[in-house]
């Protein structure tokens, strides 16, 4: 199946992770269970249209489940998918690039106030020292490693022992596409790092598992586990309106830029590929100090008073 063989090049030579791969998948099936009413066995891309792909938009458009971001999602999916045959030379045109879609209006990255930040680190830090057991050891040190590094949820969680080096007070990070970085740490994550250690070693009787972070059996972490983590911890101490792994890498990323961080050096700890992607903070620096600016300077508040 031409689907499979996709996914394969997604994989195998392009690197993409898992995850990706995995949401590939899922919305080429879903593409061609729809045009074929459930026999996906049926499948053949060669026979797809524009009107194919229209008719599918709209039957997506229709369900509830649906937003105007998945969608956009799923048939940027197709488009690639139809590239992927057409380098092949089974196909000459791309069906997908004649269905335009309307732009996405961009979003803010959402992210914690540094005062609230703090808040959320002390009352962690004091539940992890009142009880002492290493559950509560790891999920502080987790809040802490995500926003005062920035890594991804799927760093954290594939992150090795070995490359966790207090003397160097350095992460060597796996990222997307399996590209490898450095991240520094200072002191209060490098004690933290220390004080986890030995609580995992005195608990668990691990002393060196393969991965850093683990559960009490010893096994990874998962996605879901660290998600519920971070949501349990930032409930009730932030205003911000996703409480998530991401949501603290967004707050690591306008934290350093607004302390006075280069926007290059930001990029290079986030892993992003272009510094476009990394710009976006530039935005919220930007809009925090607006509202600083209009909650303080008289001249302003008097403006806006009439």
């Amino acid at each position: 199946m031409l689907i499979n063989s996709f996914l394969t090049y997604l994989r195998c030579e392009l690197n993409y992770s898992a995850h990706t791969v995995s949401s590939y998948s899922i919305d080429l099936r879903q593409f061609a269970s729809f045009i074929t009413g459930g026999k996906t066995d049926c499948f053949d891309p060669l026979q797809c249209t524009p009107s194919d792909i229209r008719a599918w938009i709209i039957d997506l458009a229709e369900k509830e489940a649906a937003t105007h971001i998945s969608i956009r999602r799923k048939v940027s999916a197709l488009s690639s998918f139809f590239r992927f045959l057409m380098r092949r030379g089974l196909i000459r045109t791309n069906p997908a690039s004649e269905v335009p879609l309307a732009k996405t209006p961009k979003r803010l990255p959402v992210f914690i106030r540094p005062g609230e930040m703090e808040e959320i680190i002390d009352y962690s830090n004091a539940v992890s020292q009142r009880i002492g057991a290493f559950t509560q050891v790891r999920d502080s040190l987790i809040i802490l490693m995500l926003y005062t590094t920035g890594i991804r949820r799927a760093e954290l969680i594939s992150l090795l022992d070995a490359d966790v080096d207090l003397s160097r007070g350095e992460l060597k990070v796996l990222g997307k596409r399996n590209k490898e970085r450095i991240i520094p740490f200072g002191s209060e994550l490098a004690e933290a790092i220390n004080h986890y250690r030995a609580i995992r070693a005195r608990d668990t009787g691990h002393t060196r598992p393969e991965t850093f972070f683990i559960r009490p059996n010893g096994e990874p972490l998962y996605p879901m586990l660290v998600e519920r983590i971070v949501k349990q911890a930032l409930t009730g101490h932030t205003a911000a309106s996703r409480l998530s792994p991401h949501t603290l890498r967004h707050s690591f990323a306008s934290d350093m830029l607004n302390n006075g961080a280069d926007l290059t050096s930001v990029q290079q700890l986030l892993g992003h590929e272009s510094l476009a992607t990394t710009q976006v903070y530039t935005h919220i620096t930007y809009r925090e100090l607006k509202q600083n600016y209009q909650l303080a300077h008289p001249r302003a508040q008097k403006h806006q008073g009439g």
